[in-house]
């Protein structure tokens, strides 16, 4: 592994554990037992709607993480897959997990 991406890799794995724990206990709430009051159903079907979302954030983020350490370890990491040139640093301090740089994600939005 490149020395200078130890530090996004050590980011990524705390990002990671951090999603992951949000998502068990996402799932953890979604999966509760319904309330006997219906009036309280539809409050709690409207929660559960929020947090599926959230969940699916999570999970559609926790995918970029596992692509980016994947990139480390493969020594791909910093290299735009659209183009081949390297992504800038800054991108990568923002964006830890992408895999096109500047221009390549422009062109694709």
């Amino acid at each position: 592994m490149n020395k200078e991406y130890e530090v996004f890799c050590q980011r990524l794995k705390t990002r990671q554990d951090e999603l992951e724990r949000r998502v068990a206990n996402i799932t953890r709430d979604v999966t509760r037992k319904a309330s006997a009051d219906w009036s309280e159903q539809a409050q709690e079907r409207e929660n559960d709607e929020v947090l599926d979302a959230l969940g699916n954030e999570a999970v559609a983020e926790l995918r970029l993480i596992q692509k980016a350490l994947e990139r480390i370890e493969e020594g791909d990491y910093g290299l735009c897959t659209g183009c081949g040139g390297d992504i800038p640093m800054a991108r990568l301090e923002i964006m830890p997990y992408t895999d096109l740089c500047v221009k390549c994600a422009e062109s694709q939005e």
